[in-house]
């Protein structure tokens, strides 16, 4: 089992972008220090949800940062991204790294994120498909031309490489963030493990990884292949020495910044939404993830492995919103309960 932590850079009211950049930064700094596996990082434009506009910079600042923890994107977005141009930098993190890189990528919403970026409705709803297997072409083949319906070019010579060969480097593994039966094929299809998200429990994501597994067996998957697969579940962290003391820092903090995040989010057609309510969301979050005491979070990740098949977990550390807070916590999950999970 491989626990990590999830890093949106969420501005709490009252706090500056730079500040929740700050927290972003140290908590990672302190992951690769309490022991953590990974530090997978969001990536949202104009709203204070999240300060983080581009996933793989702030990897890059990261990976220079720390010396034996994964930095992953949770995700980049696609959509908004020329696939050739997010390989390539995909591909300088792999090498320069080590190999200490994951590239996650997800569809986003249909949020005006499409408009400003020149993108258009079209890319969300259906040019994922095409952007995703040009990135994986990219990202496996020495050189790479397209004739797609939004791509199309020459072959150009793939530099630097990520998958070489010569030195036994398979390149940059790549996740896909899944919140449909349609992106679950998608990438099930490709062989490519899945983000599951943290709005939903274990037994809709023991459903997913269930139809992963079909889709792939299905598409001529070894089995070597789809038993190896590491999905990640995305949940929330908060420890404290009594379950109410973690639940109720979690209430006092997160259902400010979800309100004013999520109510920020633009849809690019004016197409209504619905809007969670962020006290029901928070307490959602309390009862599926590990809140509470180091033994109760153990036990809940264990359960969680068990009931899912899932070995990898990034976990929301920041919801308290304070950095002395959020740095505390993850020296606990580094302390107290990765050693019962090991």
């Amino acid at each position: 089992m491989r626990v990590g932590s999830f890093v949106l850079a969420a501005r709490y009211p009252g706090q500056g972008a730079g500040e929740a950049l700050h927290r972003a930064v140290r908590s990672a700094e302190v992951a690769d220090e309490a022991g953590l596996d990974t530090v997978w990082l969001a990536e949202h434009h104009f709203v204070p949800y999240g300060t983080c506009p581009s996933a793989v910079t702030l990897a890059g600042l990261l990976l220079g940062r720390t010396r034996r923890v994964r930095v992953g994107t949770a995700v980049s977005v696609l959509p908004t991204a020329h696939p050739v141009a997010l390989g390539e930098q995909a591909a300088l993190l792999h090498v320069t790294s080590g190999g200490r890189f994951t590239l996650g990528v997800g569809r986003g919403g249909p949020w005006v994120d499409l408009e400003v970026f020149g993108a258009g409705l079209g890319a969300y709803e259906h040019g994922f498909p095409e952007s995703l297997d040009l990135l994986l072409r990219w990202l496996r083949e020495p050189s790479v031309g397209a004739s797609g319906e939004r791509y199309s070019f020459r072959e150009v010579p793939v530099v630097p490489r990520p998958a070489d060969a010569l030195t036994e480097s398979p390149g940059p593994e790549v996740v896909v963030a899944c919140t449909s039966p349609a992106s679950v094929r998608l990438a099930a299809e490709r062989g490519l493990p899945m983000l599951l998200g943290m709005h939903v429990g274990d037994e809709e994501k023991a459903e997913m990884v269930a139809l992963w597994r079909r889709h792939a067996r299905e598409s001529g998957r070894v089995p070597e292949e789809i038993a190896a697969a590491g999905h990640v579940s995305a949940g929330v962290c908060q420890l404290a020495d009594r379950r109410g003391d973690a639940v109720e820092t979690l209430l006092k903090a997160m259902p400010g910044w979800l309100k004013q995040g999520l109510e920020a989010h633009v849809t690019v057609d004016g197409r209504a939404r619905a809007m969670r309510d962020p006290y029901a969301y928070t307490e959602l979050l309390c009862g599926l993830h590990p809140v509470g005491t180091p033994r109760l979070a153990a036990d809940r990740l264990a359960a969680t492995a068990e009931r899912t098949g899932i070995s990898r977990f990034a976990l929301l550390v920041e919801g308290s919103g304070d950095l002395d807070a959020t740095e505390e916590n993850l020296r606990r999950l580094g302390a107290e309960v990765l050693p019962q999970l090991r």
